[in-house]
């Protein structure tokens, strides 16, 4: 920004400072400001002066740099006592309204004595009582002060006079008067209160340049201590969005990153640290920066208390810092902050508040936010809980320990082996039994996987050692599946044929049991089917699937009607199960293999072994999801998320949510599909998959926050999500969606420069598909958005493309818009009337000749209807370009609006042949029509229009707002006749 054109122009002034308000927050804004200000006084126009200095303290309120402000206002006071009258009526207003802005910064500095306060607080009240203004400002100044230096009494008094008190043009925004009550609420303790204080803000209904904003971050702790998460979650993700890029808001900022750390977010609370170093030694204005002191100590004690002290963290420049050292720091500043506030108000309140923000314990575990956080500051692992997990003494007991490894084996439960293992270590030296002995390396041989085989032989030894030679035999036949695992098929089979003999000889003499005879008829089944997963063909592979298929009824025909109460047991029938499942599957019986998974299943399930069905569960959901049936998908991946419990990894348990989101989704159950997604994405990034699974995670939830119209959300993940949605790893079409997605939001957040840039992207890459459905859609929606940001070039531009596109896919209806949208750019740029004129009559060319060409009714209506609209927009445009027109060239625009009115015209006539369909349409362009008929002095046929949108509409639904409208306008231009005679 250079200087304004020409030492006297008052008007490149006022442009230069309007122009300086749409500037980022910060330094340079401020600085530019200054220089605005010495222009200004080189005018010697004592109003440019006015208006210089409320400009230069309005950018120093909002900024880091708010103790600035003192100076210019002290100036402009002096100039309002000396020679009011150079004020107008807007200035005069800004002067009295600031003087709120002055008593609140006042007492934001601790150097400034509380007597000058109090002191400053009357004369405000003087001069609005002087200026006829109502105590309503006056009264919220007085309060703010009580309940800064905690006089609760004295408060609540000015409270109930700041509420009681007439609002008029001094009062705050409804917004802003709204957060500061609700504020209050939350100090005396009523959280739900003060919600209800904030609702209206929250949903939109008041708002200004800092609401909802600081309500949204107010909130935070307050939904958090009253347990409404979901809400608590969304706030901060639409809230930080929002005070993400305004300099001036270090308290809300403070209160973002205090969420974090009291919802296990520390991670994220770091990167909010890092974007806003800054923030550590600004000193502008000293009640936020405690506010982000006392919320940075209550993160990095957190970080220590979780053992990551040591652990590398942002703080102020010059130096790096370690979570530890970055508590010490800040507490001590912050402790010094408030003892100045508290020395400067003769109470210990301030500081006594931010003692106890610091101390703050965490009101959640972990919260998970959907967006993705680099996971600097992971926890310590901690084991998931299980009712089932061994129990270790402190000072372990062998027989103890023996007796509660034998119970959770017996019974297949997870912690199993990790008993075994405490029993191993506990028996270094023991002089154990054989039998002992065998069992110990029995585990030790399942915990090693294929470097275990050696074990399962040695504790076969043993186990014949303490006389038990059907537990010798499963050894070995464990041992020999194991060896099938590692790809030795042939070699396993032939170990297990001659021991699956041994063991049934054993069984026919009674001299083992059914749960060992099991464990080597199961061993050999399962090693039958490690053959046929590895998928021989012809009638090879039929030989082996039949035997495999054997193999599994012997099982069952072993076991079943004798398991009883034998976990092991009622586990071998559901395995085999669903063994025959898979066998199923082979033959391609779809319904036969979902029947037998879901029998395996329940039979685990029943067995008090629902973590064994999970697997189980997920194949259903595949198969269900091939035969078309997403109630039974639905339902399995609900069930593997029930029977899984804590005992899924993190990776599963992110896919199985996933899953289950997807299917909710295709049902347009987007709200819990959302919750899903949210789930997923915070188990794959606890499980390392943050890139890719993760990333995916991400990507859908952006897609069901935005169908529920959480934009400001969805743009938070969406664009966490983007830096990993890579074409590599998830597909071109994953990535053009998430920016579609992204474009989407970031539109109707009103961010159409940003949208425009993420849909192009999407366009360039769907340019290169076979289909160009997408492509012409997406340059259509970036031309949309370059428009809305104000490029109109770049913005026809991409119209031209996507009418090009619409043309050769055969859409005359997309077509026909850009063109319209295109006639219109042309209006405001360079091509200008003619230009405008040209676009609008090709549209209307366009749709004429589709309209023609069309051969089913349905179609030629529908373009019929295209029509009309533009010929509708053709008529509104040359009224608009009339009205821009000179006035001195009065026949150029009679002839723009003669024009107009046959556009006009034609637009009703087509909207006419719709029948109902059209009405509104028509009668919409006859009232327009008529409108543009008054204004070349034709009143009578104004009104006939008028009269005949009125007969139009004889007995139409009264209620129907579009009727009422149309009425209204009618009504209006029927008063024209009166007004003629």
């Amino acid at each position: 920004m250079g200087e304004i054109d020409g030492s006297t122009d008052f008007d490149a002034l006022r442009r230069a400072m309007a122009e300086n308000s749409e500037q980022p927050e910060g330094p340079a804004r401020n600085a530019r400001a200054e220089q605005l200000l010495a222009e200004a006084e080189r005018l010697n126009i004592p109003l440019a002066v006015i208006e210089a200095l409320g400009h230069q303290l309005k950018v120093y309120n909002y900024s880091s740099e708010k103790d600035r402000m003192f100076v210019p206002f002290a100036r402009l006071l002096r100039l309002w006592d000396e020679r009011p009258e150079d004020f107008d009526e807007y200035e005069a207003h800004s002067l009295h309204w600031v003087f709120k802005w002055v008593s609140a910064g006042m007492l934001d500095q601790p150097h400034i004595p509380l007597a000058s306060i109090e002191k400053w607080l009357g004369e405000m009240e003087h001069r609005y009582r002087l200026a006829g203004h109502s105590e309503r400002a006056v009264r919220s100044a007085e309060f703010s002060v009580a309940a800064h230096i905690g006089d609760l009494e004295r408060a609540e008094r000015a409270y109930g006079a700041w509420l009681a008190a007439d609002r008029d043009r001094m009062a705050d925004c409804h917004a802003c008067e709204l957060h500061g009550q609700g504020t209050w609420q939350v100090k005396r303790g009523r959280d739900e209160d003060a919600l209800g204080l904030w609702r209206p803000v929250l949903e939109g209904e008041y708002s200004c340049a800092h609401e909802p904003h600081t309500v949204l971050a107010s909130s935070l702790t307050p939904l958090l201590r009253l347990g409404r998460l979901d809400e608590a979650r969304a706030h901060h993700l639409r809230g930080f969005r929002l005070v993400r890029p305004m300099e001036s808001m270090r308290g809300a900022y403070a209160d973002h990153v205090e969420f974090c750390a009291l919802t296990g977010n520390e991670a994220r609370g770091l990167e909010l640290l890092a974007q806003r170093p800054a923030y550590f030694t600004d000193t502008g204005h000293p009640r936020s920066r405690l506010d982000f002191l006392a919320v940075v100590t209550l993160l990095t004690d957190r970080l220590t208390e979780l053992g990551l002290g040591e652990r590398q963290v942002p703080g102020p420049a010059g130096r790096s810092w370690t979570a530890r050292e970055l508590a010490a720091h800040v507490r001590a500043e912050a402790l010094d902050l408030a003892g100045q506030f508290d020395r400067r108000n003769g109470t210990s309140y301030v500081g006594d508040r931010v003692r106890a923000r610091m101390a703050q314990r965490p009101l959640v575990d972990r919260l998970p936010l959907g967006v993705r956080t680099v996971r600097s500051t992971q926890r310590p692992a901690v084991p998931p809980p299980a009712p089932e997990a061994p129990e270790v003494p402190a000072q372990p007991d062998l027989s103890a320990l023996l007796t509660e490894a034998r119970r959770l084996s017996d019974t297949l439960q997870p912690h199993a082996l990790e008993a075994w293992a405490a029993v191993a270590r506990a028996a270094e030296g023991a002089g154990l039994d054989a039998r002992d002995r065998a069992e110990i390396a029995d585990h030790e041989a399942m915990a090693q996987g294929s470097e275990g085989i050696p074990l399962f032989e040695q504790a076969a030894a043993l186990y014949a050692e303490a006389g038990d030679p059907g537990e010798a035999l499963a050894a070995r036949a464990r041992g020999a599946y194991v060896r099938a695992l590692t790809g030795e098929v042939d070699e396993a089979l032939t170990t297990v044929a001659a021991l699956y003999d041994e063991a049934l000889a054993l069984y026919a003499e009674d001299a083992t049991g059914v749960r060992q005879t099991a464990s080597v008829v199961m061993s050999r089944a399962r090693i039958l089917m490690r053959g046929v997963h590895e998928g021989a063909e012809g009638a090879a592979g039929r030989e082996v699937r039949a035997a495999a298929e054997r193999a599994v009824l012997e099982v069952l025909a072993l076991v079943d009607g004798r398991a009883g109460d034998d976990v092991r047991l009622a586990a071998r029938i559901a395995e085999a199960r669903a063994m025959l499942a898979e066998l199923a599957g082979e033959s391609g019986d779809v319904v036969r293999t979902a029947d037998l998974f879901r029998q395996a299943a329940a039979e685990y399930v029943g067995a008090g072994l629902p973590w064994f069905a999970v697997e189980y569960e997920v194949r259903i959901a595949a198969l269900a999801h091939q035969l078309g049936d997403a109630a039974e998908a639905e339902r399995a991946l609900r069930a593997a998320l029930e029977h899984g419990g804590p005992y899924v990894e993190p990776v599963g348990r992110a896919q199985l949510h996933l899953q289950l989101a997807e299917v909710l989704g295709l049902r347009d159950e987007v709200v819990e599909a959302a919750e899903h997604a949210l789930e997923a994405a915070h188990w794959a990034d606890d499980a390392g998959e943050s890139t890719t699974l993760g990333a995916w995670a991400r990507h859908q939830l952006g897609g069901f926050l935005l169908r529920q119209g959480r934009c400001a959300e969805a743009a938070e993940v969406l664009e966490s999500a983007l830096p990993d949605v890579s074409a590599e790893t998830h597909g071109d079409g994953a990535v053009v969606q998430a920016q579609w997605w992204l474009g989407d939001c970031l539109s109707e957040l009103g961010e159409h420069r940003e949208a425009a840039e993420h849909r192009l992207q999407a366009a360039e890459i769907a340019r290169h598909w076979p289909e160009q459905q997408d492509h012409a859609t997406l340059a259509h929606l970036a031309a949309e958005s370059l428009s809305n940001a104000g490029l109109p070039e770049e913005a026809d531009q991409a119209y031209a493309r996507a009418g090009e596109l619409w043309r050769s896919l055969g859409n005359p209806h997309f077509l026909v818009r850009s063109l319209r949208a295109r006639g219109w750019l042309a209006l405001r740029g360079e091509a200008g009337v003619e230009g405008a004129r040209e676009l609008m009559t090709e549209a209307v060319r366009a749709c004429e000749r589709a309209r023609e060409a069309a051969a089913d009714p349905a179609a030629r209506e529908q373009l019929s209807a295209e029509l009309g609209h533009t010929h509708r927009q053709f008529g509104d445009l040359l009224a608009r370009s009339a009205a821009e027109e000179d006035e001195e060239r009065g026949g150029v625009i009679q002839g723009a609006f003669e024009a107009a009115v046959t556009q006009l015209d034609r637009a009703a006539a087509v909207f006419g042949t719709l029948g109902a369909e059209g009405l509104h349409g028509r009668t919409g362009a006859e009232l327009a029509a008529g409108w543009l008929e008054a204004e070349l002095g034709r009143r009578a046929e104004a009104v006939a229009r008028a009269r005949g949108v009125l007969a139009a509409y004889t007995g139409a639904d009264g209620t129907d707002e579009t009727v009422q409208e149309r009425r209204a306008e009618a009504t209006q231009m029927l008063r024209l006749d009166r007004a003629g005679e």
